[in-house]
C-alpha cells in the first residue's frame, strides 16, 4: 500500500534470488523426510525379506538422492551472470533434472532385476504384519514430500521441483502396492510379492517417460503455447502497437524470458517509440506468469518491414519471423 510496485532489474533479481532459496529449503525437508522413510523401510526389508519393499526402498533412496543436484542447481542459480554465462546459471535446474531422470532409470533396473531374481528363487517372507506398516510409512513420507514439493515447485516456477514432487507421490502409490503384496502373502500366494515388485518396476518406468519428456521440452526450450497467447494479446493491447512481428519465450531455470519484435507507426520519434517498447516491457511482466525479463525491438509497421531491415536480407536467419508468424 505504501510502496509502489517496481520492475527494476534489482528488484527482479531479488525475486529470483529468493525463489531459489525457497527452492533449497525445499529440497533440504524433502530429502530429510525421504531419506528416513527409505532407511526404516530398508530396515524392515532386513526383516521380513520383502522384495517388493526392497524395491520400493530403492527407490524412495534415489528420490531423496534426487533433491541433491537439485540443491545444488538452486545454488548456482543464484549467481550473477557474468561474460561468459551472459544469462545466467538457471539453466543448471535442466542438468539436475536429467540426473533425476537417470535416477528413475537406475531405480527401475535394480528393481526389476531383484523381482524377477525373486521370482526364479522365491524367498519366504516373515513378519508381514510389520510389512504392511512399512508400506503405510512409505506412502505416507512420499505423500507429504509430494504435496510439499509441487506446492513450492508451482509457486516458484521450477518444472524439475514440481516433476520431482510428482515422482514422489507415484512412489507414494507404490508403496501402497507392496501393502497389496504382503496382504497376498498373508493369503497364501507367496509370488505375490515379486509380481508387486515386478508392478512397482513398471510403475517406475511410466514416471521415467514423463520425466525424460518434461526434461526434453524444457532442454528443446518449448513452453506452453497458452503463454505465448497471453503475450501476444498483452502486447496486442498496448496503445501504439500495429503488430506483434515475432515473439519468443523460454523458460531458464524457474523464470521465462521473451523477446518479441513489435511494429509502430513509422513517423514515431525514437523518445515515443521507446515509451511504447517499455509499455510493452511492463505489462509482458505483469501479464505472463514467472517471466523476469523481456528484450523488445521496435520497427515500422508490417507493410514497410521488410524494406527496413534489407541490410540484413542476406542473412535469412535474421529475418526470421518468429513463435506466431
Amino acid at each position: 500500500m505504501f510502496r509502489p510496485h517496481s520492475h527494476d532489474a534489482a528488484d527482479s533479481v531479488d525475486s529470483a534470488l529468493e525463489a531459489s532459496a525457497e527452492g533449497v529449503r525445499a529440497v533440504k525437508i524433502s530429502l530429510v523426510a525421504l531419506g528416513a522413510t527409505a532407511l526404516a523401510q530398508a530396515g524392515v526389508v532386513v526383516v521380513t525379506g520383502s522384495v517388493a519393499l526392497l524395491a520400493d526402498a530403492i527407490h524412495n533412496f534415489s528420490d531423496a538422492l534426487t533433491a541433491v543436484p537439485l540443491w545444488i542447481a538452486f545454488v548456482l542459480g543464484r549467481r550473477p551472470a557474468s561474460r561468459r554465462y551472459t544469462y545466467g546459471y538457471g539453466r543448471a535446474e535442466d542438468l539436475a533434472g536429467v540426473f533425476i531422470v537417470g535416477m528413475i532409470a537406475l531405480s527401475a533396473v535394480v528393481a526389476g532385476y531383484e523381482s524377477i531374481l525373486r521370482l526364479v528363487s522365491p524367498r519366504p517372507i516373515d513378519n508381514i504384519g510389520v510389512l504392511v506398516a512399512a508400506g503405510l510409512v512409505g506412502f505416507v513420507g512420499n505423500e507429504l514430500v509430494a504435496v510439499y514439493r509441487i506446492r513450492v515447485g508451482r509457486r516458484i516456477g521450477s518444472a524439475a521441483l514440481v516433476a520431482d514432487g510428482l515422482h514422489a507421490r507415484t512412489d507414494g502409490f507404490t508403496s501402497l502396492a507392496v501393502v497389496l503384496g504382503a496382504l497376498g502373502v498373508l493369503a497364501g500366494f507367496p509370488l505375490a510379492d515379486p509380481i508387486v515388485g515386478l508392478l512397482i518396476t513398471i510403475a517406475i518406468l511410466f514416471v521415467l517417460r514423463g520425466a525424460a519428456r518434461d526434461i526434453y521440452h524444457r532442454l528443446m526450450d518449448a513452453i506452453d503455447p497458452a503463454l505465448v497467447d497471453t503475450a501476444e494479446a498483452s502486447l496486442r493491447a498496448v496503445p501504439g502497437v500495429l503488430d506483434v512481428t515475432s515473439l519468443r519465450l523460454r523458460w531458464v531455470g524457474h523464470r521465462v524470458r521473451a523477446e518479441t519484435s513489435i511494429a509502430v507507426d513509422p513517423g514515431l520519434g525514437i523518445v515515443a517509440a521507446h515509451d511504447i517498447a517499455t509499455e510493452a516491457t511492463h505489462r509482458l511482466l505483469h501479464d505472463v506468469p514467472k517471466l523476469v525479463a523481456a528484450s523488445v525491438h521496435v520497427g515500422p509497421s508490417a507493410e514497410d518491414w521488410r524494406d527496413h531491415h534489407a541490410a540484413i536480407a542476406h542473412h535469412p536467419q535474421a529475418l526470421e519471423p518468429g513463435a506466431i508468424r
